[in-house]
């Protein structure tokens, strides 16, 4: 799961859908705070239920001064207003998260491998993504930050891109390295407001997007109230 941004109810229900499932494991792909009305409630959820997670840019903006640059003003005063919804004991967990995670074979991060919490892959070139893939060792890597849905392949010397179809999983080609984009739980913006993470089974080496319907308008009515830009507002009904 990545890009929850604040967004509490969006998360309860990916964790009511993980838990009819059965799914066994989560991972964050961080910016789990952000934009949404609820960060402290949304953290406290992930660790209460253990679900490690790397830093996010936004987790990033929080916890070190010099990272204020990399946002605009409106994402600058949704940052301002979000460490004013946490505790203290909130910020020292967020500061302490790492850049990465690597397990079972995979790497997760929130922008792109091997570590960077800022790069968005669909702005990279075609040459720079290609080189990604010589500076992890790991076959697979999840990625977040850019709120879509996507998958790059590794074909020679050029990245295959393509989206994920509805309804199934999508096997992964063996042999073959890949980038899985894992899109938005709590602010999509892929044209689809439902909450989006994936499940990736490792006996199947596949990959299935899950699509969940949560109360909208109750995560947009608090953002308002709690003095947040509107327009994350109005992006949750928009996808």
């Amino acid at each position: 799961m990545s890009d929850i941004h604040g967004n509490i109810e969006a998360l309860r229900a990916v964790f009511v859908d993980i838990d009819a499932l059965g799914v066994t494991d989560a991972v964050s792909l961080g910016d789990n705070v952000g934009y949404g009305p609820r960060p402290e409630e949304v953290v406290a959820l992930l660790r209460e239920r253990a679900v490690p997670s790397v830093m996010g840019n936004h987790e990033a903006g929080l916890s070190f001064a010099s990272r204020l640059s990399w946002f605009n003003p409106t994402a600058r005063k949704a940052l301002d207003i979000t460490r004013s919804l946490v505790s203290a004991d909130t910020l020292a967990y967020l500061a302490g998260l790492p850049d990465h995670l690597a397990a079972n074979g995979l790497r997760f991060v929130h922008g792109a491998p091997p570590r960077a919490m800022n790069a968005y892959l669909y702005e990279l070139g075609e040459k720079q993504l290609a080189g990604l893939f010589r500076l992890y060792p790991e076959r697979t890597c999840f990625a977040g930050h850019t709120h879509d849905l996507k998958l790059y392949v590794l074909r020679g010397d050029t990245v295959e891109k393509r989206r994920f179809a509805d309804g199934q999983a999508a096997a992964l080609e063996p042999g073959v390295r890949q980038i899985v984009n894992a899109g938005s739980v709590g602010q999509p913006r892929d044209g689809d407001h439902r909450a989006k993470y994936l499940i990736y089974d490792r006996n199947e080496d596949s990959v299935a997007v899950r699509r969940l319907e949560y109360d909208i308008e109750k995560t947009a009515r608090e953002i308002i109230e709690r003095g947040i830009p509107e327009t994350y507002a109005r992006r949750l009904g928009q996808g």
